[in-house]
């Protein structure tokens, strides 16, 4: 029976929105996490976007994250429901990525990465930039920095240090108390 993967890098992560059967640390080759794509729908507006995380192709890179195993029985509807999710605006393409498990085993799993020819790709904005955007932006799962602190809490939890994240965290942390 074939098995049923979802890499997840960012708010999948935290909430996958779906039954997870197994949860292992794995890693993807030749993409970086990056926030890099404009959201208007989740964590920002038309009017005022947000920037959410996207697995960006980059030679050379390596993304670590989580990959989710969803059980046989589920997958039609986890499928469909990510779909829905992650495809609203169609700026990731769905692709089967091959992916190392921490434990040594090697799997496909879907993962959803930056179409960079889409108006929503904001690819190489400053630290300062993309700070004053996620601490300014609010959408419809609630405010941007909260899918930046929930991302940086939980990579923290399963011991992936991300230098770049956790500084901007911090800029994202300093804004809304300067306005507080």
């Amino acid at each position: 029976m074939p098995e049923h993967w979802v890499f997840a890098y960012g708010s999948l992560m935290w909430d996958p929105g779906f039954e997870v059967a197994e949860c292992v640390t794995a890693q993807v080759d030749g993409y970086a996490r990056r926030f890099c794509m404009q959201s208007v729908v989740y964590r920002g507006t038309e009017e005022n976007p947000g920037l959410v995380l996207a697995l960006d192709h980059e030679n050379g890179a390596v993304c670590t994250g989580l990959a989710l195993r969803v059980a046989a029985t589920d997958w039609p509807e986890t499928l469909a429901g990510l779909r829905e999710r992650e495809l609203a605006t169609h700026a990731y393409s769905e692709e089967m990525l091959p992916i190392s498990l921490r434990d040594g085993r090697r799997v496909e799993a879907i993962g959803y990465v930056m179409r960079r020819d889409h108006c929503q790709y904001v690819g190489g904005l400053s630290l300062a930039d993309q700070a004053r955007i996620i601490a300014g932006a609010t959408g419809g799962r609630g405010p941007n920095a909260d899918y930046l602190f929930n991302t940086t809490r939980h990579l923290a939890q399963i011991g992936v240090s991300d230098e770049a994240l956790a500084e901007l965290a911090q800029r994202v942390q300093k804004i809304i108390d300067t306005k507080a």
